[in-house]
């Protein structure tokens, strides 16, 4: 049986989340506890708790402790299914972060997999937002070989929710390693900016605008969809993601939610500002996606090499947990102003 710390490292979700995860893929029963000991609120929060029921769902798992607050986990999968699975958060829980969850068990199902979320967040505070997902982390686990797609049916903001997706998994039969040791130079910055009952304020128009001229300070300008959403009457919100492509494959993102009394064009400002910083040095992958890949390459075939100008307490934790789980080795190597992230296996 995999025993797992929560409180080791950042003490956060992605503990659990991963745990999960690895424990899905390897058919191994785990014993968790101390879950997300250092926030605020410790234990199963609602997207916490509706991660670990869907994921069950997909490896028909065995379960004790899976209550809202519990603090202690114990999770037996029994090989991971095909089909279609529904998980309904019920609060602006964060449905990207829920689909961090359960995403390398679909790569590792007997067949296609569809996965509908229903009343989370799909734009809210401390997660990456949907179209990150959708324009940023899909595109690069294609290259390893996943092939997934994510459909936005409601897009949903702090604090209803209500916003819904649909996740369609290929089965994946095996990762393939990535190698992103330079930056190369920038060939194309795109973006989707959104904005959901907006339309009259020109919200989604004002950020992409917001956005660029930031970036033309700099020399770039973006080519930015602008979408005026109607698919949720029940709560207004808006998102920017931005993204950049090198010729050497080097992918970086960045984005920035809109909030009650925040203007567009701070959002706008914000996301440019996020996607210049990893830009300007000369990382190969952004922060958010250096952590987010940790399982992918860990699970995949041969050794993976990255630049990340952070090492933050998410890729920290993943790194750690993925050696303790699947005894593969991560190397951390200072190199100029930039971390060069490398697996082998040990």
């Amino acid at each position: 049986m995999l025993e797992i710390d929560g409180s080791q490292k950042s003490g956060s979700g992605t503990i659990l989340r991963l745990s999960i995860a690895l424990a899905g893929v390897l058919g191994e029963p785990l014993h968790i506890y101390n879950i997300r000991q250092r926030r605020g609120q410790p234990g199963l929060r609602p997207q916490h708790l509706e991660s670990v029921l869907t994921a069950a769902k997909l490896c028909n798992a065995e379960m004790k402790g899976a209550t809202m607050g519990s603090r202690e986990l114990w999770f037996k999968p029994d090989g991971i299914v095909s089909g279609e699975v529904r998980a309904e958060i019920g609060t602006a829980g964060s449905i990207p972060m829920l689909l961090l969850t359960i995403l390398p068990l679909c790569a590792y199902a007997n067949g296609a997999v569809s996965v509908q979320v229903v009343k989370g967040g799909t734009d809210v505070r401390h997660a990456p937002t949907i179209n990150y997902l959708k324009c940023v982390f899909l595109p690069m686990l294609e290259r390893m070989g996943l092939k997934a797609s994510l459909t936005v049916r409601k897009y949903g903001y702090y604090p209803k929710g209500m916003g819904e997706v649909l996740l369609e998994v290929q089965p994946c039969f095996k990762l393939t390693s990535i190698r992103l040791k330079e930056f190369g130079t920038v060939e194309e910055l795109r973006g989707v900016s959104v904005c959901t009952f907006l339309e009259d304020r020109k919200v989604a128009e004002r950020q992409a605008k917001a956005a660029n001229r930031y970036l033309k300070d700099y020399g770039y300008e973006a080519k930015i969809q602008v979408v005026n959403d109607r698919s949720n009457p029940l709560q207004k919100g808006s998102s920017l993601v931005l993204w950049a492509e090198t010729s050497t494959g080097a992918l970086l993102g960045g984005d920035a939610i809109g909030e009650l009394r925040k203007p567009s064009e701070v959002v706008g400002r914000e996301a440019a500002e996020n996607l210049f910083r990893e830009i300007e040095a000369q990382a190969t992958v952004d922060v958010h996606l250096a952590d987010m890949l940790v399982p992918y390459i860990a699970l995949a075939d041969g050794n993976t090499v990255y630049l990340t100008r952070d090492v933050t307490d998410h890729l920290d934790t993943n790194m750690w947990l993925a050696q303790k789980i699947l005894g593969v080795k991560f190397q951390v190597t200072k190199v100029g102003n930039l971390y060069r992230i490398e697996k082998s296996t040990a």
